[in-house]
């Protein structure tokens, strides 16, 4: 909790700094990296550098604290922490970082405001900052010792084509280790300049096959560059090759009980929802199910027929279909052509929401599930690269 003072003052400077904060977060990152190269060359990913979105949800993941601290004081956002703790911890981020960060971060609040920065508005927002990088050290911290593994060579012992842009790569981890149903991988490669990249990636098979699995979709940049680590993974890794992963983290995983699931993906984001539904099959569950898919096409639907066939199997399951263009499927049930629009959709009381695809279908869908009285609380998701959504829950 801030102090009364820090709180005021935080309260009063929130409009100006918020509404600065990308241009310090701009100058912040450039700075940092002309002094440190290493860490965009091995710890942040280059391409989200590159068009400008971790800029934007390191300005978020700030703005959303700070407001939360001032709005809510009693409230600590626990969601919000555990997402950033979780990817955190995947990429081996350390707490001597976090020291890194705020020197950097603070020289360039100082530099775009000014004399608007006085001794009393530094302390505040060093308050805030401390605040928030404690709480996600510590969560952190527990992570790791709760993984009890750091970075391991798993083996790929198949690669499976599931899409014209997508593959799934079957690994074998050297020692047994459990996950839960949605959670990621870290995927460290060294690309051919020298730099390690690390990216994240859902497991998309249920915890009972002892083997992992991850499904890759190649990044096709259109006006940016192209995926980095996702290009280099369909270029040259074969079965038989060893991949340094990471021990599984996230924070959407399936709950235990029977509340009734909504399970609602689109495009790749359909992974973690995969690994929940082949989980719920294989315990034999009867939880009232209701999963929803959107993409662009049937044959750009990863694991498609899997999904179909795992859904079939659950007796309290439905599965709902949308593509932009259904071509001659043969999928069963009959897909809806277009957007996503759960009007239509029946939903039971007291469910329990995952959402995971791009931020406009989950934004849609949120909105939705809002509007009929599902509370926010109940209501899940997972991004796929930097969190733009923060302070929404």
């Amino acid at each position: 909790m801030l102090s009364p003072e820090s709180a005021a003052t935080v309260r009063a400077t929130l409009p100006v700094i918020g509404g600065a904060l990308e241009d310090i977060t701009g100058r912040f990152y450039g700075s940092m990296f002309t002094d440190h190269p290493e860490l965009l060359r091995d710890l942040f990913n280059r391409g989200n550098q590159a068009n400008g979105e971790q800029r934007g949800a390191l300005a978020g993941s700030i703005a959303a604290f700070a407001t939360l601290l001032v709005e809510r004081p009693d409230d600590r956002p626990d969601a919000m922490l555990a997402r950033i703790a979780n990817k955190h911890a995947s990429l081996g981020v350390t707490a001597e970082q976090y020291e890194v960060v705020h020197k950097y971060l603070f020289a360039a609040i100082a530099e775009v405001l000014g004399d608007a920065v006085t001794p009393e508005v530094a302390r505040a927002w060093d308050e805030v900052y401390w605040l928030m990088a404690n709480a996600l050290i510590a969560l952190e911290a527990d992570l790791r010792r709760d993984s009890g593994e750091s970075w391991l060579r798993a083996t790929v012992v198949e690669r499976r084509r599931q899409t014209a842009d997508a593959v799934s790569f079957t690994l074998r981890p050297p020692i047994p280790l459990s996950f839960r149903p949605g959670q990621y991988v870290s995927v460290a490669v060294t690309l051919p300049d020298g730099a390690r990249q690390i990216r994240q990636y859902s497991l998309s098979c249920a915890p009972s096959h002892g083997d992992w699995r991850i499904t890759v979709k190649r990044v096709r940049g259109g006006d940016t560059p192209d995926g980095e680590v996702s290009n280099w993974l369909h270029e040259n890794v074969q079965a038989g090759d060893v991949l340094t992963i990471s021990a599984p983290f996230g924070d959407l995983v399936l709950p235990e009980g029977d509340t009734p699931l909504l399970l609602a993906s689109a495009g790749i984001g359909g992974t973690p929802i995969l690994s929940m539904v082949e989980h719920l099959a294989a315990t034999g569950s009867t939880r009232r199910v209701t999963v929803v898919h959107a993409d662009r096409a049937p044959d750009d639907h990863a694991h498609r027929e899997e999904l179909e066939r795992l859904v079939a199997d659950l007796p309290g399951a439905t599965l709902h279909l949308w593509y932009e263009q259904a071509g001659g499927c043969s999928c069963r049930p009959e897909p809806n052509i277009g957007q996503v629009d759960l009007a239509d959709v029946e939903l039971p009381d007291g469910l329990s929401a995952y959402l995971c695809g791009p931020l406009p279908f989950m934004r849609a869908v949120r909105s939705e599930l809002l509007r009929r009285g599902v509370p926010a609380s109940d209501i899940h998701y997972e991004v796929f690269g930097p969190d733009l959504w923060l302070g929404q829950d």
